[in-house]
């Protein structure tokens, strides 16, 4: 089965260490990472998106991803 999940975050170094978890457990990047402005904080915002293969587990809804 593969797994996608959409990560995202302040762009500051706690993104980055979150995009470096989840390298680290297995997690591949998917395309390229997105960056725009939210108004209503003012800030900065990072996204990237990750898949990852996992053999002998079927998809259910009600899984938690980011447990993989």
């Amino acid at each position: 089965m593969q797994l996608y999940r959409f990560l995202t975050g302040p762009d500051d170094a706690s993104f980055c260490h979150k995009v470096t978890a989840v390298l680290n457990k297995g997690w591949h990047l998917f395309g390229a990472p997105t960056y725009g402005y939210d108004a209503e904080t003012r800030t900065m915002k990072c996204g990237q998106a990750v898949v990852k293969e996992v053999d002998g587990v079927e998809y259910d809804p009600s899984m938690k991803l980011g447990e993989y």
